[in-house]
């Protein structure tokens, strides 16, 4: 019998940062895409809201609900015998109260199947996170440019500039102390991304801030080449896109030649 790999969990993620290895995260939608990163090694499979404009259609992440990830959040988690899976809470589900977050975390990881949620925002959402962490839920923290936050910033902007930088680094620790797990830093200059995981115990997560923080993540749709456009800060690592691309159309091609079905895909009695 095959030992059931080892589950990864908050402890093991100080434990990456205490020894200087870098931790992965990539998003996942869906129970396939979460069996293959799994099997991949990814330490955390996020089950982003970035669903709504990656997979949904939407110009940006404000339309999802919660109704509409918590299926998504519970295939992932389905799929996922190793990694660590973190949910976002969308917009409008955490940000009126403390009690609000808590509603709406319990019903993800109860319903879902989640290990940890993930909020976007500083000091102005500590109270949120101590009393979740208080309730047994995990919370991972998002700084810097934070999507949901996207008109008040003014669109895709980096974050943490001049001064401030020191309101972020400030953000940060408040986070830690509420309790968070870790703090996703996206779009931040490199050396305010380095200076806040140097004085974090937590892990900083990395997306579009530099090769200091203690992992990375990315969108896996624009890790694997799957979009028209993708940011500057997303490397591909594969042409996915092209080759499903290729597959589909060796179907069309061979469906409509009458090469598919052959003798080997049909049965004779």
């Amino acid at each position: 019998m095959t030992t059931p790999p080892r589950r990864v969990r908050v402890h093991h993620l100080r434990e990456a940062k205490e020894h200087g290895r870098r931790l992965t995260m990539l998003t996942a939608y869906d129970l396939p895409t979460a069996r293959i990163f799994d099997d991949a090694g990814v330490d955390m499979l996020l089950v982003g809201d970035s669903m709504a404009d990656n997979m949904l259609g939407h110009e940006n992440t404000l339309p999802v609900t919660l109704e509409e990830m918590i299926p998504a959040a519970r295939a992932v988690a389905r799929g996922a015998r190793r990694a660590l899976v973190v949910a976002d809470l969308p917009f409008g589900t955490y940000e009126a109260s403390p009690e609000q977050a808590h509603a709406s975390a319990v019903r993800m990881m109860k319903e879902a199947g989640v290990h940890a949620v993930k909020i976007e925002g500083g000091r102005r959402i500590t109270d949120q996170v101590r009393l979740l962490t208080q309730s047994g839920i995990p919370v991972v923290g998002h700084l810097g440019f934070t999507p949901q936050s996207e008109n008040v910033l003014g669109g895709k902007r980096i974050q943490g500039r001049g001064d401030a930088a020191e309101q972020l680094k400030s953000d940060a620790l408040a986070l830690q102390e509420a309790g968070a797990i870790a703090v996703v830093l996206e779009m931040v200059p490199a050396p305010v991304a380095r200076d806040v995981t140097e004085i974090l115990h937590v892990p900083t997560i990395g997306i579009g801030a530099g090769a200091d923080c203690d992992g990375q993540v990315l969108v896996w749709l624009d890790m694997a080449g799957m979009g028209e456009w993708s940011p500057r800060f997303a490397k591909q690592f594969g042409q996915v896109g092209a080759a499903l691309s290729q597959a589909a159309k060796d179907y069309v091609a061979e469906v409509t030649g009458g090469t598919f079905p052959g003798p080997e895909h049909t049965y004779t009695s």
